[in-house]
C-alpha cells in the first residue's frame, strides 16, 4: 500500500499532521511534507505505507479537505478518497 501525496494542491490546514507522522508542517511553505517520499511527478509524493501506519495514513487522507492524500493498495486501485 503507499500514499500519494499531491503538495501543490495542498493548502496548509495540516490536519494531516495530526493524523499521521509522516506529514510534517512547513511553515515556510504554508504546506505539509510528506517525510521519506520520493517525487513522482510535479510536486506528487510517493511512499509506502509500513503495516504498522495504514490505518493513521488512511485517517490522514479521509481529513484532507481537498483530498490532495490518496491511499493505493498493491493492486493499482484507490482506497482513500
Amino acid at each position: 500500500m503507499r500514499v500519494e501525496y499531491d503538495r501543490d494542491t495542498c493548502i496548509g490546514i495540516f490536519q494531516c499532521v495530526d493524523e499521521w507522522d509522516a506529514f510534517q508542517k512547513n511553515l515556510d511553505d504554508g504546506k505539509a511534507d510528506l517525510e521519506g517520499a520520493a517525487e513522482a511527478d510535479d510536486d506528487v509524493f510517493v511512499r509506502e505505507i509500513p503495516e504498522d501506519a495504514e490505518f493513521d495514513a488512511k485517517f490522514a487522507a479521509r481529513v484532507c479537505p481537498v483530498e490532495a492524500i490518496r491511499i493505493i493498495d498493491d493492486d493499482g486501485e484507490q482506497l482513500v478518497p
